[in-house]
């Protein structure tokens, strides 16, 4: 089992036992620590996602020590200035070793929602039978033509095909036009 948690800005995947260097949290060494920002859970057979978080869920970790990270140097420079300043920094840390997941509970609420949304569902089935034979009434009311058949349609539409293609013409052929040849030279 695993976890993404969120602390300090940043993202981490944890898992029981892991140690892992995270920005600076208020403890003392060997004090516990409950981390509620729980971005993901994986388990063997089932994933939990949150949005943003997993509700309920929480990382337990302890803290191993609060320490500093490495050296950072920051260099300014100003060309054809004269100016150059060299300072180093190292950002406070804190050192976790995580001892527990503990994953957010099911609730038992939400299957039983589940047969009750189908039940309207059902009731909404006879309201659209009666609904078909509608559509029939609005065939021919009294006064209107008649539609026209689709048989009908197919004939004319091979008498236009027949009239685009009489009404195109043949392109005409370009002619070769001579080019008359540089000054002092004749054509023959």
């Amino acid at each position: 089992m695993f976890a993404i948690i969120k602390t300090g800005g940043k993202q981490y995947k944890v898992a029981k036992d892991d140690v892992i260097t995270v920005e600076k949290l208020a403890g003392e060494a060997g004090s516990e620590v409950t981390l509620d920002e729980v971005l993901m859970i994986a388990g063997e057979a089932d994933v939990a996602i949150g949005a943003p978080c997993v509700d309920g869920a929480r990382v337990n970790a302890c803290i191993v020590e609060q320490t500093r990270g490495r050296k950072i140097i920051v260099f300014k420079k100003k060309r054809r200035k004269n100016y150059r300043r060299r300072n180093g920094h190292r950002q406070d840390v804190t050192v976790l070793r995580i001892t527990d997941i503990a994953p957010a509970k099911t609730a038992k609420a939400a299957p039983e929602k589940a047969p009750a949304k189908a039940k309207p569902a059902t009731k909404k089935a006879p309201a659209k039978a009666t609904k078909a034979p509608t559509p029939k009434a609005k065939a021919a009311p009294a006064g209107e033509p008649a539609a026209k058949k689709k048989a009908t349609d197919k004939p004319a539409a091979k008498k236009t095909a027949a009239k685009t293609a009489a009404a195109k013409k043949p392109a005409a052929k370009k002619s070769k036009i001579k080019t008359t040849p540089a000054k002092g030279k004749e054509t023959s």
